[in-house]
């Protein structure tokens, strides 16, 4: 990751705007998926988003499930933590209207469906911290928790949460 922030911080120094840096990756942003129980996507404290735990479904296809370990390898659990970054960001922009409000990824909390003896979870939930680097720059690095668990909700792969400082 240091090698990479020193490569893409001129680019981010320049202005580039979130969004336009999203789709110049060639990604895209999937739709917000309405809360799956009786919970809200995102609360606003102040100058602070903390978001629910998002779930990695991608801009086109299924959620994606199963255990790493077992169903999933470390690389497919990345992909997932992948379009768990990109959801975070979703509802993001749907609280903020700009993604370029975001003032700082301040912490991401990353939950990994793994099997029993699984010690990998930080390269799984690196999917998340380094697509949201390469997304948001310096103001994408953060503090980070990951936690190996037996089971998660609908079985997904990974869940992950995010606390988010953003502009007014």
């Amino acid at each position: 990751p240091a090698m990479l922030r020193s490569a893409l911080r001129p680019l981010f120094a320049r202005g580039v705007h979130t969004e336009a840096r999203i789709a110049e990756l060639g990604l895209t942003l999937p739709p917000i998926n309405p809360p799956k129980g009786s919970y809200q996507l995102a609360t606003r404290v102040n100058d602070l988003i903390l978001t629910a735990g998002h779930l990695p479904q991608p801009a086109e296809g299924d959620l994606i499930t199963g255990k790493i370990g077992a169903d999933l390898s470390v690389e497919e659990g990345q992909e997932a933590a992948r379009a768990v970054a990109l959801s975070l960001c979703a509802t993001l922009k749907h609280e903020l209207g700009d993604l370029d409000r975001v003032k700082k990824i301040v912490k991401l909390v990353g939950f990994v469906n793994c099997v029993d003896g699984f010690a990998q979870q930080p390269a799984v939930v690196n999917g998340a911290s380094d697509l949201l680097f390469e997304i948001f720059g310096d103001r994408g690095v953060h503090s980070r928790s990951a936690v190996g668990t037996n089971a998660l909700p609908l079985n997904v792969a990974v869940e992950i949460e995010a606390i988010v400082q953003v502009e007014d």
